[in-house]
């Protein structure tokens, strides 16, 4: 019934397509951008709803898991991390990975949903140290299409990984045009 409703709101009722197939992998990381919007999370739970065997996990500071509204976050596949300064966040990740047979999870490298020229570089090192495959997947609201890619692993420096990430993210056009990749 779930997914019914899930898939007449995404598809129906707002008019979303995918292009692309989710991989049937175990692990890995999947980068979303441009992130310009609350609204890309309920389009991504809409999504994950649908889809059969894909249940990724959404990280969010620890802040936001706390009662009543953490219960709602946790079933919904939040994750909660602790940002503070005295925590090693990429470190933190990796553990989780090694330590589970299947996870996947979600990551927006702008860190914000407004413009940050500055990506963080997290993502890069998770998926390099947890020796995982990244998934870029692109919300363009224009044409209301989720852009999902093939996975791979990462092969480059950070820097270069950035710059073409960036270019590759610039095609899609985010809920808020204006706070998104440049």
């Amino acid at each position: 019934m779930i997914k019914r409703i899930s898939r007449w709101l995404f598809e129906d009722v707002w008019g979303w397509k995918v292009s692309g197939v989710m991989p049937k992998l175990p692990k890995y990381l999947i980068v979303v951008a441009p992130h310009t919007s609350n609204w890309d999370f309920l389009v991504g739970l809409l999504y994950r709803a649908i889809t059969d065997d894909f249940n990724p996990k959404y990280i969010g500071k620890k802040e936001l898991f706390v009662w009543p509204i953490g219960y709602l976050f946790r079933a919904l596949g939040g994750f909660p991390v602790e940002r503070s300064k005295n925590t090693n966040f990429v470190d933190t990740m990796v553990s989780v990975y090694n330590s589970n047979e299947e996870f996947i999870t979600t990551i927006t490298p702008e860190g914000t949903r407004k413009f940050n020229d500055k990506w963080k570089t997290g993502f890069y090192y998770i998926a390099q140290k947890a020796n995982v495959p990244v998934v870029k997947i692109g919300f363009d609201y224009t044409k209301k299409v989720i852009e999902i890619n093939e996975p791979q692993f990462i092969t480059k420096g950070v820097e270069e990984i950035i710059m073409e990430y960036k270019e590759y993210f610039k095609q899609f056009e985010g809920k808020n045009p204006k706070d998104g990749v440049r």
